[in-house]
């Protein structure tokens, strides 16, 4: 079948996950504004209930460092570092102290050498090198008429879905333990009930972001065989 040159048939498989990322994104802003209004009856700030929980774990070695940037919250892992973004650092809200819980409990993850968590960290530079290249790979094995090439882009970028898919279930366990750990520090059920809403937006990204990466392999997958029909 012919098509113009500037339509790409193929990529009506992404709309779902496009809708699915839109929807994701609009319900994580929403959820965190809206309970970003709400102080919590803790009185802390996030950074000072992020150093609260950590000692309160054992957790003494791991710093708490401000990071510039919205809701860009994040552990680090190779050093140690808790860095909370400017909508938490400072704020009193159920819905920082909520993100805060979160990533300590990626810090709890990387102190129990939670296994989804060492092979996501490991599986980092393949991830990085699948999202960088093999889009380029897979243009120039069109360009050249290689299926080797096209075939290797494919295999690269099967890289950056698997870690999209390891990434799941080390978000959804760090949730879980944050839900778990915050009635320990204080915090009533009726503000926990508030973060669970909170994490589960959040975690909604991550399985819009794994569906996405998926589609578009697969897309890769059909333009491949459209090309294969070719020869």
């Amino acid at each position: 079948m012919f098509y113009p040159f500037w339509f790409d048939p193929t990529f009506i498989i992404l709309i779902p996950g496009l809708i699915l990322s839109l929807i994701a994104q609009a319900s994580v802003q929403g959820t965190f504004s809206k309970y970003s209004k709400v102080i919590s009856s803790t009185g802390e700030t996030g950074a000072e209930f992020a150093r609260r929980m950590l000692s309160s774990l054992g957790l003494y070695d791991v710093r708490v460092e401000a990071v510039s940037g919205f809701l860009t919250d994040h552990y680090d892992p190779r050093n140690k570092v808790l860095r909370l973004s400017a909508a938490t650092y400072s704020s009193r809200s159920v819905a920082a102290l909520g993100v805060v819980a979160h990533e300590v409990g990626h810090a709890m993850q990387h102190q129990e050498n939670y296994l989804p968590l060492v092979l996501r960290n490991f599986s980092v530079p393949f991830a990085a090198i699948g999202s960088n290249l093999s889009w380029i790979i897979f243009i120039i094995g069109f360009l050249f008429y290689s299926q080797p090439l096209i075939q290797l882009g494919i295999l690269l970028f099967s890289f950056a879905v698997l870690f999209t898919l390891i990434t799941l279930p080390v978000e959804f366990n760090a949730s879980s333990r944050a839900i778990k750990t915050l009635p320990l520090m204080g915090m009533p059920t009726s503000e926990v009930a508030h973060v669970k809403k909170v994490l589960g937006a959040a975690a909604m990204t991550y399985v819009a972001s794994a569906a996405m990466a998926i589609l578009q392999l697969l897309r890769m997958v059909m333009i491949a065989g459209m090309f294969g029909d070719r020869d």
